[in-house]
C-alpha cells in the first residue's frame, strides 16, 4: 500500500509463458497487494507458469476476446476487489515493472489520478529498437490526436497504463473495442471526463519475446485510432454521439 490505497497490478497475458517470470520478479511486492493475470486464450502454457509463479488471482479466457476485451476482465476483477490503484502492466517485459512506485506514487498521493509510461519521453524509444516505421507513425497519429483533442500528450499508444479506482469508474470501458483500440478509446474518454494524464519516461525493450501486431493490423489500428479521435472532437462540438462517450 501507499497512503492505505490498495495497489492491484494487473497483467493482460497472451502467450507469456517465456517472459512472464521476468515480469513477476520485478514487481515491488512492498507496495503491491494483488496480482491479477488474466490469460485470453493462451497457446502455450501461460497460466501453468502463472500458477508456478503464486499469483494470486489467474483468470482464463475459454475463447480469445482481443486484446480489449482482456482488459475489461481485468478491470473488472480489480475493481472486484476493491482496489484503489489499479496498474496495468504487460507480461511480455517490454514495459520494466520498475516504474510501478512512481506511477502509484503520483496517483496516491492525489496528484495525478491517470499515469502513462511514455516510451517517446527522452530518446530511448529506438535506442530499446522499436521499428523506425512504428516510431514515425507513434508520432504522426500523437501529433494529429493532440490537435483534434486538444492534448498534450506525447504519446497515446503505451501499454504501461495507472489509474485510480474514480478514474476506472468514471469512464464506461465496456462500451469500448476488444480489440487493440481500446487503449486510445480509454485515454479518449478519460480527457473528455477532464482527467488530467501524467507521463513518465519509461525504457522499451524490443526483443523476439516482445508482443507486437503486424504492418496490416497495425494500419488498421491507426484508422481507428483517428476515427477515436474524430469522435471525440464531433462529441465536443455536439455534432454527434458517440456510446463510449456515454
Amino acid at each position: 500500500m501507499i497512503n492505505n490505497k490498495i495497489i492491484t497490478v494487473v497483467l493482460p497475458a497472451y502467450n507469456a509463458e517465456r517472459t512472464l517470470e521476468r515480469t513477476y520478479h520485478e514487481i515491488p511486492f512492498d507496495l503491491v497487494d494483488h496480482v491479477i493475470l488474466v490469460d485470453d486464450n493462451s497457446s502455450d502454457n501461460t497460466v501453468t507458469a502463472a500458477k508456478a509463479l503464486g499469483i494470486q488471482y489467474i483468470i482464463k479466457h475459454e475463447v480469445n476476446r482481443g486484446y480489449g476485451g482482456n482488459q475489461k476482465s481485468c478491470y473488472d476483477k480489480a475493481l472486484e476487489l476493491s482496489s484503489d490503484i489499479i496498474v496495468m502492466l504487460h507480461p511480455d517485459y517490454q514495459y520494466t515493472p520498475k516504474l510501478l512506485a512512481s506511477m502509484c506514487y503520483l496517483i496516491a498521493n492525489d496528484v495525478y489520478q491517470v499515469a502513462l509510461g511514455s516510451r517517446i519521453l527522452g530518446r530511448g524509444a529506438l535506442r530499446g529498437g522499436m521499428p523506425f516505421y512504428k516510431y514515425v507513425s507513434n508520432r504522426l497519429l500523437t501529433l494529429m490526436q493532440n490537435i483534434l483533442m486538444r492534448q498534450k500528450l506525447s504519446e497515446y499508444h503505451t501499454g504501461y497504463r495507472a489509474f485510480s479506482k474514480d478514474a476506472l469508474l468514471a469512464v464506461n470501458y465496456h462500451a469500448n473495442s476488444d480489440d487493440f483500440v481500446f487503449d486510445n478509446q480509454m485515454l479518449a474518454q478519460l480527457c473528455y471526463r477532464g482527467f488530467e494524464i501524467a507521463e513518465i519516461t519509461c525504457p522499451t525493450k524490443y526483443f523476439s519475446e516482445a508482443s507486437s501486431i503486424n504492418i496490416k493490423r497495425s494500419i488498421k489500428y491507426g484508422f481507428g485510432v483517428l476515427g477515436v479521435a474524430c469522435a471525440y472532437r464531433l462529441q465536443r462540438w455536439r455534432l454527434a454521439k458517440f456510446k463510449i462517450f456515454s
